[in-house]
């Protein structure tokens, strides 16, 4: 039994959920409430992480608020042109540095850690009818300066989140881009017992 939603198929059975979840550039301009807001990051709060250090961190600007702008000229250009309609801006960092029995070390998985609460967050996001867009096309040497970031904390992506609109209103260079795309099949990327060998 195959799941299919939103022009996709998955080979295997898997819930909806994952097949709608999807990055689109054409919003409508809502702006995303705190309270929603909130309950996506509350989602992400709830991510696995090693030695539940929780190493995720999020800096966000509503639409139409103080916030918005400064997190918004942190965008490349081609970014800013699309993301002008969105209703929420998300910069997500990780601490690099987690407390242990042994006292303060070297998180190894602080970016993965982060990286799945990014996951549950776009699920959450979804599931309430908006969509984030993750994008790493902003300046990254300004960034943590802007953000205030801490020590030992590295911004890994920031996040558009909106209500879809109709891919009309896109520019036409993008528009093109504006439908959910597929995935490799399982075959690339799953190995049992290890990779295959190499090709000499």
């Amino acid at each position: 039994m195959t799941t299919s939603a939103n022009s996709r198929t998955a080979d295997h059975p898997i819930d909806a959920l994952f097949l709608e979840r999807w990055s689109p550039r054409a919003f409508t301009g809502e702006a995303v409430s705190q309270a929603d807001l909130m309950t996506m990051i509350e989602a992400a709060r709830w991510a696995p992480s090693g030695y539940n250090s929780q190493p995720w961190r999020f800096v966000y600007g509503l639409r139409d608020t103080p916030a918005w702008e400064p997190l918004f000229g942190l965008l490349v250009p081609f970014n800013q042109g699309w993301v002008k309609n969105a209703g929420a801006l998300v910069f997500l960092a990780s601490n690099g540095m987690m407390n242990t029995p042994d006292g303060l070390k070297p998180s190894y998985s602080a970016s993965f850690d982060a990286g799945t609460a990014s996951g549950l967050f776009q699920l959450q996001a979804i599931k309430m009818g908006w969509h984030a867009h993750g994008m790493t096309g902003f300046d990254h040497e300004r960034a943590p300066a802007a953000l205030n970031l801490p020590p030992h904390h590295r911004v890994e992506a920031a996040f558009a989140i909106g209500r879809k609109a109709d891919p009309a209103t896109l520019p036409e260079e993008v528009r093109a881009r504006e439908t959910p795309n597929g995935r490799h099949p399982l075959s690339d990327f799953v190995f049992e017992g290890g990779f295959p060998p190499r090709e000499a």
